[in-house]
């Protein structure tokens, strides 16, 4: 891996040696050639209506109550999954409660407290870091709760420990370079580029430290600046470290990556006060979630050029099937949605009408059907 730029931001810095050995694992592999990139994109930004899900599995248990525990109900990600999550419990016939975690980790492990004191057969964890929570995960499940978990680990599937019946996720890998693959294709080999990520959860990291391995892969790429700001914060840095890059690179600052659409909130205002053209550069895709704004800034052709959404309404619908054969003793149905790019030119496909990545696939009556119910 190449050298970190020397614009590098003193907190990133700190950050990335204080977890040598994860940083070390970090590749993407060989960088493909431009052919096969915007082969890759064009598959990505193709309609996405076919269903890949699964077609079989236990009909709807009945009774059950389940607590979705969301790990801030201000990013669009898991508030989007709760959306999912209680349309879907609806139409299944349980019980269903939403406990906001609002941002900080001690209010999301009170969350999985206040849960546990109610007892529900089963637990949807949204963006909640499942290592970082093992205990109060590890409670749950003595007590015979089914805890399905959604962005709670950097892979899609059940864990050992603690114990997820499954988690919901399009692999970070996948999200990540497609981001990173864009920006290299669209700037012909030559981006210079901004990273942004979190540092709370594991997933967050994987795919900011992913982004800037690839952009580091293209020859005649560089990482400019790679900083580390938690989720919670971006409300408050993101302005001023925007502002920061823009005078640092002037004339030099072409792309920003960033792990999630909400970055880009509030990287907008300094942006327009530096006089930086609306249709940039600097120009702005987000690997996550396909947020409202971020739907609204590609179409109105508003610094952001693209997002690598998650199709969060259909991944609570995931959530609760998951939930469902858990309590039937079924395995996981192994189902994993696939990386999509959403550009100004399928902006208005699959829910962008809504602001929102919604599969046309006709998701809801092929779970219904799983279900027998109406």
């Amino acid at each position: 891996m190449k050298r970190f730029a020397s614009g590098i931001g003193a907190v990133a810095l700190a950050t990335a040696l204080a977890l040598p050995a994860f940083a070390q694992t970090v590749t993407t592999g060989p960088l493909p050639g431009m052919e096969e990139l915007r082969a890759k994109i064009a598959k990505a930004t193709a309609p996405a209506s076919t269903w890949e899900g699964p077609t079989t599995g236990p009909k709807a248990a009945a009774g059950k109550t389940v607590i979705y525990i969301s790990a801030d109900q201000r990013n669009g990600g898991a508030l989007g999954v709760s959306n999912g999550v209680v349309e879907a419990a609806k139409a299944i016939g349980w019980n269903v409660k939403v406990i906001d975690g609002q941002g900080s980790v001690p209010q999301q492990t009170a969350a999985i407290g206040q849960a546990l004191a109610l007892r529900p057969d089963g637990i949807i964890l949204g963006t909640i870091d499942a290592l970082g929570q093992k205990t109060t995960i590890e409670k749950a499940i003595e007590l015979g709760i089914k805890v399905v978990g959604w962005h709670s680990s950097p892979k899609p599937g059940p864990m050992e420990s603690p114990a997820l019946v499954a988690n919901i996720t399009t692999p970070p890998d996948q999200i990540a370079t497609m981001a990173a693959d864009y920006a290299i294709v669209q700037s012909g080999g030559k981006a210079q580029v901004a990273v942004m990520r979190n540092s709370e959860t594991l997933i967050g990291r994987t795919k900011g430290d992913l982004m800037r391995a690839r952009v580091e892969s293209c020859a005649e790429c560089k990482v400019l600046s790679f900083d580390v700001i938690p989720i919670v914060e971006t409300s408050t840095r993101v302005t001023p470290l925007t502002a920061s890059l823009m005078q640092r690179f002037s004339g030099q600052l072409t792309w920003m990556l960033a792990i999630n659409d909400l970055y880009f909130d509030f990287a907008l205002p300094a942006l327009r006060a530096a006089n930086a053209p609306a249709g940039g550069p600097p120009f702005l895709v987000s690997g996550g979630d396909g947020s409202v704004s971020a739907y609204g800034r590609i179409k109105e052709g508003n610094y952001q050029v693209a997002t690598v959404p998650e199709p969060l309404n259909l991944q609570g619908w995931m959530a609760i099937d998951e939930l469902n054969r858990a309590f039937n003793a079924a395995p996981w149905s192994g189902y994993v949605t696939s990386v999509h790019l959403v550009t100004k030119d399928n902006v208005m496909k699959d829910g962008g009408a809504n602001n929102r990545f919604d599969p046309d696939n006709g998701y809801r009556d092929h779970y219904k059907a799983i279900w027998g119910v109406k």
